[in-house]
């Protein structure tokens, strides 16, 4: 199942998010996830594992496993270096990662800059316009097909819609039953923005362990829709997502997770209980950069 973006091509509804995943691992599973069906690969700059997934996009290729056209592949941050680490001659998808400019450390490096106090370096000579205009030339050039943004809300996707030639084909944001932002998701399909959801699970055992947040996974309501429908907890918090017409992007690093992960077509949640899930809403952020960054973002 994919929806098709403003631009006219097709973005697969659900993605694998390589963020945390360790690269040791992630030929294995990256050749898996292509073997169980998933097209969609979800990586940036930051996640430091950009390498590997080059390499297993590359002997996925090679084999003759998956041909490139049929993969699609998102990436943030910088395009060309990143193009070289995936062994790609083009992106699907870019992003802007955040809505903001940081201090320049270097092409290749992921470290953020920050300053004697922990605190992120920001550059303020660096407007998101200007930002944007530089990723409509990327296309141009036709080494990206669709350009995007991530983390913004809506006054800065609005500004984004309003200096933008290129539309934003993605809106790549955290959304989860406990932190809906349904004004946000309403907001951009209205004027024919995707949206992705990361962190689409609320977090699971990974988040919890490295920003102390609760996992909806563990919320009762959404044990007993899974007993009801015979399948995982993840398993309805993905539908829901899908249902809601966003493309959901899971990360793990377990096989048969993936493979649940992937199961999410052959079945359909009722109304009463899309609606029983809309109650959960907690406006509860589980992804925080201020836990790297030393400022909250989002203040």
């Amino acid at each position: 199942m994919a929806i098709t973006l403003n631009n006219g091509f097709k973005m697969p509804m659900v993605g694998f998010g390589v963020w945390r995943v360790e690269g040791k691992d992630m030929r294995d599973l990256i050749t898996n996830a292509i073997k169980i069906g998933d097209r969609h690969f979800d990586c940036a700059a930051d996640y430091k594992n950009e390498p590997e997934v080059g390499e297993a996009l590359a002997g996925a290729f090679r084999t003759g496993l998956v041909k490139r056209e049929d993969l699609f592949i998102t990436t943030k941050a910088s395009l060309k270096d990143s193009l070289k680490k995936l062994q790609l001659d083009y992106l699907d998808l870019y992003l802007v990662h955040f809505p903001i400019a940081t201090k320049h450390t270097g092409v290749g490096t992921t470290d953020s800059a920050l300053d004697e106090d922990g605190v992120l370096e920001i550059d303020t000579n660096v407007s998101l316009e200007t930002t944007w205009h530089a990723m409509e030339d990327l296309v141009s050039m036709g080494l990206v097909r669709s350009i995007g943004i991530s983390n913004y809300d809506i006054f800065l996707t609005r500004d984004c819609l309003a200096y933008s030639k290129v539309k934003p084909a993605v809106n790549q944001i955290e959304t989860h039953p406990y932190f809906q932002r349904d004004s946000l998701v309403k907001f951009c399909q209205k004027h024919g923005i995707c949206v992705t959801a990361h962190t689409p699970l609320g977090g699971a055992v990974a988040n919890t362990e490295l920003f102390g947040s609760v996992s909806c996974l563990d919320d009762p309501v959404l044990k007993g829709l899974a007993a009801k429908y015979k399948r995982t907890v993840a398993q309805i918090v993905l539908r829901w997502g899908i249902q809601r017409n966003t493309v959901v992007i899971p990360k793990t690093s377990k096989l048969e997770r993936l493979k649940e992960n992937f199961q999410v077509f052959d079945f359909e949640l009722t109304k009463e209980d899309m609606d029983l899930i809309k109650s959960l809403e907690r406006n509860y952020r589980i992804n925080n950069p201020a836990k790297f960054w030393g400022i909250d973002l989002y203040a």
